[in-house]
Order: structure tokens, then sequence, then C-alpha cells
């Protein structure tokens, strides 16, 4: 898979007459000292490089080929990414109409009654759930299940509060209205259904990788100059000067990236699986309220004496919807009474099983505590708040929302366009170096080289097998990660016997 190993002698001569750089072969001109290499490190029992001058050209050769040959499906991520990340803002002005209310009244007419009216204006949709008004500008959503909607779509009628006036009506995935779930999806699968979502998960795999490999090479270079490490250096020119750029915006980026690719994986198909495998052992699983009906409380004619009770040949007799109910309006005032007040989205009562209002204020301080209410008389039959979740569920909850842009509003989401945009410069950053490395004499349309292979030979032992040990596990539990490795390591095996094959031609 190796460039150097497609280029000719010729090529090969004409950059090995360049003085050896941290990054390859050195570029023609004067050299500024933060791009002086590191000192060599000799020792061990073969004589050989140790420590970090033993490891450095192996991060070097995997940086580099991970960079050219991962970074376009990261600068695609990168790019919807950024796309996403306005959809939140672009969603208030596109859809303002269905979001807000003309004139804020002084009294909101009770939900029961703005359920009728959505229910008047979709006569064949079946109401499921409630989202009070959060704000005072701001509509109730009113959500629908109706036939023919895809699987995962709801249809969401948006109704004035305080007048019950039906302000619009949109198909919408969660939270998301079309714009931003067709982003979301665009984000996550390019819109190519499941196979699509490889692209997402392959782009989190290779990131913390890229990131974390960078960030050792850039902080290991020797420096006269300790502010060369955070700023770019003004007075260099050339590759240099790129390079100069491309390690200080990836230092200031890397926790962020590196962040990103984290709480993308715990949403991938294959990587995901394994981790949330992993959180459930560690007891770091997300709890959900218990909103399921006692037997006979609230059933019709009293309840069933089998109703939620396993029959003899394993099956369970679930409950019948409830005979009474005490309505939306009820159920809302006993969650308030309860504690659960914020944002609130209300589940109406399914088969067996009660209201469940929950919040969904995700900025900080968050408000998430929900409690399911019995619907034959207000009771509170279970509660939840979001203080007892596991600290691996909360850690869980709060990275997805930063990722999403939730959890610091539109802070939020202008940092992560501004990481968004950072990987794009990065991967142009990166890509320029290259180029830049050609050697232009002998052959204008070759490319620069790659570190030399056979890195991996100048490790000692004690540091060749226990990294071999952590990638082999890592390649395992994040396993887009794994084959695509292995894919490269692969080619670029073939590709060195047939450039060896073809040297006593050559010569």
């Amino acid at each position: 898979m190796s460039l150097d190993d497609l280029t000719d002698a010729r090529t090969r001569d004409a950059e090995s007459a360049a003085e050896p750089g941290p990054d390859g072969p050195a570029e023609s001109g004067p050299a500024t000292p933060a791009d002086a290499a590191p000192a060599p490190m000799t020792g061990g029992a073969g004589g050989g490089a140790t420590g970090w001058a033993a490891l450095r050209p192996l991060l070097l050769r995997m940086h580099f080929y991970a960079g050219l040959l991962i970074a376009p499906v990261l600068f695609l991520a990168a790019a919807t990414g950024l796309l996403y990340a306005g959809s939140w803002q672009a969603e208030r002005i596109l859809y303002s109409h269905e979001l807000t209310v003309d004139r804020v009244g002084e009294a909101s007419v009770p939900l029961s009654t703005q359920v009728k009216a959505a229910k008047a204006a979709e006569p064949q949709g079946k109401v499921v759930g409630v989202w009070p008004a959060p704000e005072a500008d701001a509509t109730t959503r009113v959500i629908m299940e109706e036939p023919g909607l895809e699987e995962g779509k709801t249809l969401t009628v948006f109704v004035d509060p305080y007048t019950s006036e039906v302000r619009g009506r949109l198909t919408t995935s969660g939270d998301a209205l079309p714009l931003r779930a067709w982003l979301s999806e665009f984000h996550a699968s390019l819109q190519l259904g499941e196979f699509g979502r490889n692209y997402s998960e392959l782009a989190a795999s290779w990131l913390w990788v890229v990131t974390l490999g960078g960030l050792a090479l850039w902080i290991g270079r020797r420096r006269t100059r300790k502010a060369l490490l955070v700023v770019p250096d003004r007075r260099a020119t050339g590759r240099r000067k790129t390079l100069s750029w491309h390690g200080s915006i990836g230092l200031w980026a890397a926790v962020g990236l590196v962040g990103l690719s984290a709480t993308g994986l715990t949403w991938s198909k294959y990587a995901g699986e394994n981790i949330g495998q992993l959180q459930d052992r560690l007891g770091g699983a997300t709890p959900s309220v218990a909103a399921r009906l006692t037997p006979g409380a609230g059933a019709a004619d009293g309840g069933s004496e089998h109703a939620g009770h396993v029959m003899p040949d394993g099956t369970e007799m679930t409950m019948p919807m409830p005979a009474t109910d005490i309505g939306v309006d009820k159920a809302v005032a006993a969650a308030r009474a309860a504690g659960v007040t914020e944002s609130l989205r209300v589940t109406l009562p399914a088969k067996g099983k009660g209201y469940v209002v929950k919040e969904a204020d995700k900025t900080l301080p968050v408000h998430l505590d929900s409690v399911a209410v019995d619907p034959a008389d207000g009771r509170i039959m279970d509660e939840l708040r979001f203080a007892d979740y596991p600290l691996l569920a909360q850690l869980t909850r709060f990275g997805i929302d930063l990722h999403m842009g939730l959890t610091f509003g539109i802070a939020n989401q202008i940092a992560l366009a501004a990481l968004a945009v950072a990987v794009m410069f990065l991967i142009v950053w990166g890509y320029r170096m290259w180029w830049m490395r050609r050697p232009t004499k002998d052959r204008a349309l070759s490319v620069g080289r790659a570190q030399p292979r056979g890195a991996w030979r100048r490790l000692p032992v004690t540091v060749l097998l226990p990294f071999a040990c952590v990638t082999a596990v890592v390649g395992w539990f994040v396993p887009l990660l794994g084959i695509s490795l292995l894919a490269f390591l692969v080619l670029d095996v073939a590709l060195g016997f047939a450039a060896r094959r073809r040297a006593p031609k050559a010569a």
C-alpha cells in the first residue's frame, strides 16, 4: 500500500539525497529550530534504538497512511457534521411558524383541548404523546402515529397553547424536524441506509487513532521555544509552515476530536454493540422508569386475574387498556407535583402501561427526571431521578448530548462547527505536506514518500509484544478499525513484495 514502493529507483535516489527530517526527507531550504528532529536514543541488548526513537518511525508510518487513506472519509464526516451543527439554528428559522406562536397569551388552554384540536386536524392519526410548550412563545407538539409513515417516523401537529390553533404538521424523527432529521441521517449514513453507516463508523474508528498518533508526534518534536508547541511558527516557510499549522491546530482540537470519536462509536453498529455490552457488564446501563400497571389496577372490568402473570406455556398475559383515565392534564399535574417540571414529554398510556412523563432539558444544569403515573387515580407508580443514574450512564448521556450540540446550546454547536472546520483544514494541510515533499526535478507527477517500512523491527520486544497485543484487542473491539488495518497491512506487504521483485530488473 505504500507509495514509496510505487516510485521508481530515480525517485528514491532523489529523495534519499535530502537530509532526513522528523517527518521524512527534509525539504530544501533552511530548517527552523522547531523542526529539529529529536535526538536519537540508542541502547538495549541489540544496540538498536529504544524508547521514543524506536516507536516514532512506526507512529510516523501509521499516521501517514491513516491520514492518507482514511482522510477522505474523515473529511466527509466533518463536512456532514458541520451541516448538522448548523441545523439547530436553521430549524428555528425554517420552521418558525410551526415552532412559535404569534402572540403570547395570559394563560394556556388545557392540554386535552390542544390534543382534541390536533386530532380534529388529523383524524387518521393516533395520539401517542404530547410535548407541552417548553417556553412561553413555543407551540405544543402532539405526537401521532399514522398509517403509511416510515418506521421510526411520527406525525407531529403543532398547536398554539393559548388558542388551540393548529400551526402546522410535519413528519418528524424523535425531536428532529425534517431538515435536521435528513441531515442527521446524511451525517450518519450518507442517506444510504444500513450499509451507509459503515462510513461513519469507519471515520469514528480511525479519528482517535489519527488524533492521538499525531498528538504524540507533535509533542515529541524537539523545540528551542516551547511556545511553538501551541502556536504556529510564523517564521517558517514552505512545508514546515504548513506542518506548524497542522500540528498546533491539531493539538488544540485533540480533546474534542477524541471525544467525538468515542461518542460516535457508541452509535455505531459493530463497535457500538460491543460498547453497550461492556457498559451493561460494568453496571452502567441507562435505566428507565417502570410504567407497567399492576394486576387489576386501572384495567377494564377490574382487570383480569391473569393480567400481568406468566401462563404455564411461558407466555405473559398483557394488561388491557385502562377502563378509566384521569386525562393528560391531571397526569402532568401529578408529575409536576413530584418535581418533574422542565421541558416535559408525555407518553400516553398504552396497553398495560400508565402515563410516562419525562424531562428533556439537556442543557446544563440538566433536567432528565421521569415518573410513571397511574391513569386510574394519578398515583405516582415509579420515579427515576437523573442523579440516581449509574455514573457510566450519566457520562454516556453527557457525551452524546455534547456530540449532538445540546449541552451548552448554541455555544456547543459553534464548538462542533469549529471542530469540523479544523478537521477539514488538518486534512488539507496533510495532503499539502505530502504533495510538497514530492521530488520535482526527476518526476513531476510523483508524490511524497512515506516513512520507510520495517519500523516495527526496530522496536524492542518489551515494547513490540504489548503494542501488538493492544492493537489486536482494540481491533477486535472496534471491528472496522481492525479489518481496515489488516487490509492495509496485507496490501502493504503485497506492494513491498512486488517492489522487491522489480528491484533487480530496475538495477
